[in-house]
């Protein structure tokens, strides 16, 4: 397969370029961001003509956590909504045989039924936070199911949970919370400070899935010869906030105390995917969330050493 990976420098990307470049008979097809603009339908009919690629993964995307959400609404729905229509429109034009787009978890309504089903898509109101990334997402997940439907394409979608890992965004107003908690409890043990302030209650659960793990999942769905429309992918187990701020504390080596400021927004009280259509089909994540932040806190060290960090 001549796979092309859209989003390729990001962190989604970037583990996809790992895990599918030991795919054997896999030639990936990359294109940065100055020399390909997604949001362009031109320039990118332009690529898949030139290029024709056999398959194509679309991790481009305008991410963010609360704050990023909540100060950009209009950035995140335009800059989604034309990424997802330009390469699924683009790539059925240009032959592309398989397709898998990226959404996300917060696609789901915001008082979906815990775990979360496939089926419970758009049958409530998003979580106002996120709700601009959201419907784009939906949008594009829709884009694909439909270019099946009417067309006869493979092009179906995956529903990651909440991600971390290597090359992750760690600005300190536009990062999720999990690179936000890394690096703030970086800087303080450096700074030896007594305190660290956490947003909101700590009560709120999510549930974290680490980026190779999704790779990993992309790279089953795509030998999938019947793979659903759209499938969640995460570990099917959650923690709190406060958990999570407690074991990011303990990885980074911080020995003072923590604080709540609940004056500060939760966002949605539950988030955790329902996996079982996906472990029934033969996957399940690998990587323990410990060993997963250990292992990304050991990556934000390299890579701020390097004066490659995000953020």
């Amino acid at each position: 397969m001549k796979l092309f990976i859209a989003g390729h420098q990001g962190m989604v990307g970037a583990a996809l370029v790992r895990r599918f470049a030991r795919e054997p008979g896999t030639t990936l097809v990359l294109r940065p961001r100055r020399e390909l603009d997604l949001t362009s339908q031109a320039a990118v009919d332009s690529f898949y003509a030139a290029e024709k690629p056999d398959g194509a993964i679309i991790a481009a995307a305008k991410v963010g956590g609360i704050h990023a959400n909540s100060t950009y609404p209009a950035e995140f729905i335009y800059s989604n909504l034309i990424v997802a229509a330009n390469t699924i429109h683009g790539a059925h034009r240009a032959g592309v045989k398989r397709l898998l787009f990226l959404g996300s978890s917060c696609i789901y309504p915001k008082h979906a039924p815990q775990p979360m089903p496939e089926d419970c898509l758009l049958t409530g109101p998003l979580e106002p936070t996120n709700e601009a990334y959201a419907i784009a997402k939906i949008a594009g997940l829709k884009l694909a199911q439909f270019y099946r439907r009417q067309h006869g394409v493979l092009f179906h979608s995956a529903m990651p949970t909440n991600l971390y890992g290597p090359g992750d965004n760690y600005h300190p107003q536009n990062s999720h919370v999990l690179p936000a908690l890394i690096r703030k409890f970086h800087e303080a043990k450096i700074e030896q400070r007594a305190e660290v302030v956490a947003w909101g209650s700590g009560t709120p659960q999510r549930e974290f899935l680490h980026v190779d793990d999704l790779a990993d999942a992309c790279a089953f769905l795509l030998r999938l010869e019947n793979p659903p429309d759209w499938i969640n992918v995460g570990t099917g187990t959650d923690v709190t906030i406060r958990e999570l701020t407690e074991c990011v504390a303990a990885v980074t080596g911080f020995t003072g105390r923590v604080t709540w400021d609940a004056s500060k927004p939760d966002g949605t009280p539950r988030k955790l995917m329902d996996v079982s259509r996906l472990a029934a089909l033969g996957w399940r994540a690998s990587t323990a969330l410990r060993d997963g932040i250990e292992r990304t806190y050991a990556s934000f060290l390299t890579e701020k050493a390097a004066g490659t960090l995000r953020g």
